[in-house]
């Protein structure tokens, strides 16, 4: 069994039901959750006049490959209504595979551990809350030092 931490973002209709419902989904069709994070309330990234988002971390444990979670995630997008219109776009939910255990994956539409979760306040202060000693594969730091070198000031508010 392999640890994989996902990212759920969510900042059209109801948020906090589409949090709730992505994680059913993914108990159902991927694997039980280990552990999740509080819910965050974030400024938009990226596209900065987007609504809030409001973003989890969820830990599962699961002998898929990252391959079959990842068309799992994206079939989940597909069923909460995720819309793929512009990069950056307001959207439903958001599912990313931020880590499949300590593996480094790069291939066509498969990039692990996420490329960009280093630079990201709302990555990483809810997965420093249930991972803070998780090494990135990568970059060889936890996720506690990353998160104390991160130069984004994104306002992140635990809800």
């Amino acid at each position: 069994m392999i640890d994989v931490f996902l990212l759920s973002g969510s900042n059209l209709g109801d948020r906090q039901l589409y949090l709730q419902q992505a994680i059913q989904h993914i108990e159902t069709d991927i694997a039980p959750i280990v552990k999740l994070s509080s819910v965050y309330e974030t400024q938009s990234w990226g596209k900065t006049d987007a609504p809030d988002y409001l973003n989890q971390v969820i830990q599962l444990k699961t002998a898929l490959t990252a391959r079959d979670v990842l068309k799992k995630i994206l079939n989940i997008e597909t069923v909460l209504g995720r819309k793929r219109e512009e990069k950056w776009g307001s959207r439903t939910i958001d599912l990313d595979i931020l880590f499949y255990g300590s593996m480094i994956i790069s291939e066509p539409g498969l990039q692990i551990p996420h490329p960009e979760l280093q630079n990201r306040r709302f990555t990483l202060e809810p997965l420093s809350e249930i991972a803070p000693d998780f090494v990135h594969p990568v970059f060889k730091k936890s996720i506690f030092q990353l998160k104390s070198e991160l130069k984004d000031n994104l306002i992140v508010k635990m809800l």
